[in-house]
């Protein structure tokens, strides 16, 4: 059986926002048999030696297969596909497809995310900044790519729903409270698209029991 290491306890800014629900969409999409080790980060159990040997970086996610221990959330859900024959196209030119639009959304797409977060979190005084200004113009330089890539497609890197969608998903999740995708409505009905899959309604309600909150608290 796998173990997933994810979150159990975490600080409420994280709360819905961890890059560990991506990884257990991909274990309910494939039915793979799994359980969750819960982390406390309030506790600071990412940052144990143990921990550390898991994961050099001492972030989640991190699964351990029958020993084979493997970080990094697209490296994981690439697995995951491999493992279970699913969410991946058989052919070569498919898989590598595939692995162009995990790469995408992770290296092209969240970074700039990333960075908007960062600054709405931390540097308040940056609101309205030409950094802002300049990040958004990159954010919406990327986002228009989606767009276009998505135009008269149902799913973003094959004809079906592959662990690009999931990671695409994933990533676009974290400005789905922000105007980012007001001018996308092929990204925004995508994005419901993805959301709608009863493996991910599944992740979300396990996520909030785990948790201890609600599924609506972390939608």
């Amino acid at each position: 059986m796998i173990t997933l290491y994810g979150f159990g306890r975490i600080f409420p800014e994280g709360r819905g926002e961890t890059k560990d629900l991506r990884v257990q969409w991909a274990l309910e999409e494939t039915g793979l048999p799994y359980r969750v080790h819960a982390l406390d980060h309030t506790a600071g159990e990412l940052d144990t030696e143990a921990y550390g040997r898991l994961n050099p970086f001492r972030q989640a996610p991190v699964i351990d297969d029958h020993g084979f221990v493997l970080a990094e959330s697209a490296a994981i859900v690439l697995y995951l596909a491999e493992k279970s024959s699913q969410l991946m196209p058989t052919d070569f030119e498919g898989r590598t497809r595939v692995v162009q639009w995990c790469c995408s959304a992770i290296a092209t797409v969240e970074p700039i995310l990333s960075c908007l977060d960062l600054i709405a979190m931390f540097d308040a005084e940056r609101s309205g900044s030409r950094l802002e200004s300049e990040a958004r113009q990159i954010a919406n330089r990327w986002l228009t790519g989606v767009e276009r890539r998505l135009d008269g497609r149902e799913w973003i890197a094959c004809a079906g729903f592959t662990v690009a969608d999931i990671m695409m998903a994933g990533v676009l999740r974290t400005i789905r409270k922000s105007d980012l995708l007001e001018p996308y409505p092929g990204i925004r009905a995508y994005h419901v698209r993805c959301q709608a899959r009863p493996a991910w309604q599944r992740t979300l309600a396990l996520t909030a029991e785990r948790l201890g909150m609600t599924v609506d608290a972390i939608r």
